[in-house]
């Protein structure tokens, strides 16, 4: 058990995360495979688009309109360089964010650091200056006030040792309750990274299929939700980044009220801070499974459509509601009026 708890300690989570990105780009080449079924695909669903539009214009004595005719086209081109013109373009384009957010997370983490062994260096001088509770945190002061006490003081020297003894277990439990949140918290980062990963993945193969699909009269729209959902599960890295900065900024907050009461207050009691901080690590934990639903906040994956189709849903039901008030209104005022024609 020991040894499984000094494994996951010494596990390099930024290193995981680096594997996850080395991860996607290894099997961004099995796009190219599916590319030639695409091809397939969206050769013969331009085969009939582009006949079917010419011959219902022909079929009208209408002239013929090219421009709609060039989408299939351009489709199986992007098909073509999938890799470099589609995947290419929209990483270049969301790599800035990711970059953004992430030296966003780096600078709070520094600080939360600098911060973390300013408030462990002042403890330890309050402690020091106190002697009462000076051997508590330093051996040399112990051995020197356990030589102090003569043959008669042994029930002194042997509180010492339990308060001692004490102290060392409660500090003890308090950093191994504070580990086990923070590598709580990096699992779930990697539990959220690694989904995300996958999906990117999934999405990137099969993104020639879904274009090669939209070719297709009645599944245009699957060439939009794909972008989209592409983007939404690209923006999960940066929500996290976000989500821990924001904890990351709450932590130095702490740190420098600590900080602050060490300096100010020689009575300070910082045990509800301590408190404070595995509060903050759960939640962090909880949140941490909610940035899929951000993100989604960003940018819907059902498109611009179903955003459009609930308004006007919205204003049917709000026409109808307006209109069936009106009408009662009306009917009423009718009746009245004759009512007292009579």
């Amino acid at each position: 058990m020991l040894m499984t708890n000094s494994i996951l300690c010494a596990i390099d989570f930024s290193n995981l995360h680096t594997i996850l990105r080395s991860l996607y780009d290894e099997m961004m080449p099995l796009c190219e495979d599916m590319a030639g079924v695409a091809q397939g695909i969206a050769g013969l669903g331009a085969l009939f688009y582009v006949a079917y539009r010419i011959w219902q214009a022909l079929a009208r004595a209408e002239p013929i309109d090219v421009f709609p005719l060039l989408r299939p086209f351009v489709i199986g081109f992007c098909i073509m360089f999938f890799p470099t013109v589609v995947l290419g373009t929209i990483n270049s384009v969301m790599s800035p964010i990711v970059q953004g957010t992430a030296g966003m997370l780096e600078g709070q983490t520094l600080d939360m650091q600098k911060y973390r062994e300013e408030k462990d260096r002042l403890e330890y001088e309050k402690m020091m200056n106190d002697p009462s509770t000076a051997y508590l945190v330093d051996d040399a002061e112990f051995d020197r006030q356990i030589d102090e006490l003569g043959v008669t003081e042994i029930g002194t020297a042997a509180g010492m040792y339990i308060e001692r003894g004490m102290y060392k277990v409660k500090k003890a439990i308090q950093n191994f309750f504070r580990e086990l949140l923070e590598m709580l918290f990096q699992a779930a980062s990697l539990t959220i990274d690694t989904i995300r990963t996958f999906f990117l993945i999934v999405l990137a193969i099969l993104g020639p299929i879904s274009f090669a699909i939209s070719v297709w009269d009645g599944f245009q729209h699957t060439l939009v939700q794909w972008i989209c959902r592409y983007i939404q599960t690209y923006l999960w890295l940066p929500v996290a980044d976000l989500f821990s900065t924001i904890l990351a900024k709450i932590q130095v907050l702490m740190l420098q009220n600590d900080i602050s009461e060490l300096t100010n207050n020689p009575n300070a009691d910082l045990d509800g801070s301590n408190t404070a901080y595995v509060i903050f690590m759960i939640i962090g934990i909880i949140g941490y499974f909610t940035i899929p639903t951000v993100a989604g906040w960003i940018i819907q994956a059902g498109g611009m459509g179903s955003y459009n189709r609930n308004v006007n849903n919205a204003a049917m039901q709000g026409g109808s509601w307006a209109g069936s008030v009106a009408g009662g209104v009306a009917g009423n005022a009718v009746g009245r009026a004759g009512k007292l024609l009579k």
